[in-house]
């Protein structure tokens, strides 16, 4: 992706093209000019920038080589031989470029695009649980730190996390952080799943079926829709089809017609012909989908952004580029055992 343009006006025109009733034209003809220098330092600097789902359109439209979920990404990341590599996405997607490639700089375009889920856990939490329960594998949702990889078995994303449970092929698995997720994952699966407290000396009671240990983070963003959000909706628009990204609560998902992750979610919609279409998930991605399929109706409900995705603007990733900041570096020892599990989602 990138937009090839030999001048700001052409950069203004092909991105008016794409967000025109999205994005303010005044406001395009400013964020022209920064996606401009940016596209022309990234071609002279040998550099590539990866674009998160939640990037806000002008962004996301404008300069990315590659944008989509977290999976996607990783994958790029771990493909490329450009240096440097631009992560316009929060500080966990960074550590795993960085993970993926040790000898080259990764750069954040924020000082801190940090996540509620990711923040949710440490390391020291992983290594208490799996005191508690020794000898069961542990899955780690890939919105995580680093150094909660490195503690970890095998990494999962929203869209691969019921397959990487079941490749395991285990009794039992714990699966960190989210609390949400863990339960849409134990549902599609047919797995009975316990939250037990965090407190160490207090251990399951005896007897208790558990094939699924859970924690109890949530997506600061996800966690606020509701069923009565659908109902509202459906009410309004009854042939509306709704999607629900898996970190909604499970009484949300259960309420959805289809429910995966950013990028299949994005698929589904390019590849339906609903009438209309809800999407349960960050804002910025129900603006790029809209801009993607301008034939589409679009139910504008979604009102809520990621405070930390909302970190990553034009200004900054020029920024990050002009000066190599902000440098992401991961401790090698922990990078070396982190890699292992993200290794083993790949492969998977």
């Amino acid at each position: 992706m990138g937009i090839e343009a030999g001048t700001v006006e052409e950069t203004f025109v092909a991105m008016e093209q794409k967000l025109k009733g999205i994005v303010p034209d005044v406001e395009l003809r400013y964020k022209a000019e920064q996606a401009f220098e940016i596209n022309k330092l990234k071609k002279d600097r040998g550099a590539i920038i990866l674009g998160h789902n939640y990037m806000e359109p002008a962004l996301f439209h404008s300069v990315p080589d590659f944008v989509g979920d977290s999976l996607e990404l990783s994958r790029k990341a771990a493909e490329t031989d450009a240096d440097p590599i631009v992560f316009c996405g929060v500080r966990f997607m960074a550590e795993t470029a960085k993970i993926l490639n040790p000898d080259k700089t990764v750069l954040l375009p924020a000082r801190g695009a940090g996540c509620s889920l990711a923040e949710s856990i440490t390391a020291q939490d992983v290594r208490d649980l799996k005191a508690r329960f020794p000898g069961v594998p542990v899955v780690t949702y890939i919105n995580t730190y680093a150094d909660v990889k490195a503690e970890t078995d095998i990494c999962c994303t929203s869209g691969n996390a019921s397959r990487v449970v079941e490749s395991l092929g285990e009794d039992a698995v714990i699966f960190l952080p989210d609390e949400y997720l863990a339960s849409n994952v134990a549902k599609e699966t047919g797995k009975t799943i316990i939250f037990p407290t965090r407190e160490p000396s207090v251990n399951p009671k005896p007897g208790i079926d558990y094939q699924m240990v859970g924690w109890h983070g949530r997506c600061e963003v996800h966690e606020r829709f509701t069923v009565k959000d659908i109902e509202n909706v459906r009410a309004q628009f009854p042939e509306v089809l709704v999607l629900a990204h898996p970190e909604c609560s499970p009484e949300v998902v259960e309420a959805s017609d289809f429910s995966s992750s950013t990028s299949k979610m994005t698929s589904y919609v390019r590849e339906s012909d609903a009438p209309n279409y809800l999407l349960l998930t960050e804002c910025s991605m129900g603006d790029n989908i809209a801009a993607e399929n301008p034939e589409k109706d679009m139910v504008r409900l979604c009102s809520i952004r990621c405070p930390h995705m909302n970190e990553i603007t034009l200004e900054d990733t020029l920024h990050a580029l002009q000066a190599d900041e902000q440098i992401i570096d991961v401790p090698e020892d922990i990078r070396v055992r982190a890699l292992k599990s993200v290794q083993r989602m790949l492969e998977l």
